[in-house]
């Protein structure tokens, strides 16, 4: 008698929306993250606007890049999962299953592009309470779909530098050194200037054409702030091309199958 059997597959949606609902659920458990998410971004904002208000600088400027700072620390740090997972042996029951790999990827990225949007759109609607519309309504509306864009590029990064790593002290050690020169570097905090330095660098940041892409949506009627940006067909081709390479990369990281694994 032959007493080896084939898994059944299991449909690959069904497996993604398991994995992304099981982030949120996560998430909203956390309360005291869920304090920290929504206080953070309103001190950052509040601090550098009332600090920097000598420079012209004030609350609209900061507004956009304040958005890009919660996608950003929300999508990457969300992926701390994929450790604590592996840690605590849910991966390892994941990756036996049978299930295909791009779709536990897709999950733990949608799942986490999913809080982070969520986020940014209540910084979003605090903005528009407080300082009134930052644009047109279908300004606000595309700029939903570029904060979308750009959680799922951010939180595919996220998956693609945690999938290799063994201890959260180690994520959080590599994101310090990471995360913050690139929302430095991103037009969050500078003015474009095209003799700065700072901005010939931060063009080689893909996160610069997400901030300046949301810079041209939410302008709080200021649109000269906007005029020496990149233009916004070069935002959306930049954040496109970032989020499928993000997406593709974590992909690949996952379907290379390791003796890490199991561990």
């Amino acid at each position: 008698m032959n007493i080896t059997q084939e898994a059944t597959p299991v449909p690959a949606l069904p497996v993604v929306l398991t994995l992304a609902q099981r982030e949120l659920v996560r998430f909203f458990r956390q309360r005291n993250r869920v304090i920290g998410a929504l206080v953070q971004p309103i001190m950052f904002w509040a601090l550098f606007s009332l600090g920097l208000r000598g420079n012209d600088l004030g609350f609209e400027f900061f507004f956009p890049g304040t958005i890009a700072m919660i996608l950003l620390f929300t999508a990457i740090f969300a992926t701390i999962s994929i450790i604590e997972d592996r840690r605590e042996g849910f991966l390892q029951s994941v990756l036996v299953a049978p299930a295909p790999r791009w779709a536990m990827v897709f999950g733990k990225i949608v799942g986490g592009a999913a809080i982070a949007l969520l986020q940014a759109l209540m910084f979003l609607a605090l903005g528009c309470v407080t300082l009134g519309l930052p644009g047109s309504p279908l300004d606000i509306v595309m700029s939903v779909f570029l904060m979308a864009v750009l959680a799922i590029a951010l939180t595919g990064l996220g998956f693609f530098l945690a999938w290799r790593m063994e201890s959260t002290q180690g994520f959080h050690a590599i994101m310090s050194v990471f995360l913050f020169p690139m929302w430095l570097l991103s037009g969050a905090l500078f003015p474009d200037d095209p003799e700065s330095w700072i901005t010939l660098i931060s063009r080689f940041n893909p996160l610069t054409y997400g901030v300046a892409g949301l810079r041209h949506y939410l302008h709080f009627g200021d649109e000269s702030m906007v005029n020496v940006l990149p233009s916004l067909p070069v935002c959306w081709a930049v954040s496109l091309a970032f989020a499928t390479l993000m997406v593709v990369l974590s992909w690949r990281i996952a379907a290379t199958r390791t003796t890490g694994d199991l561990l």
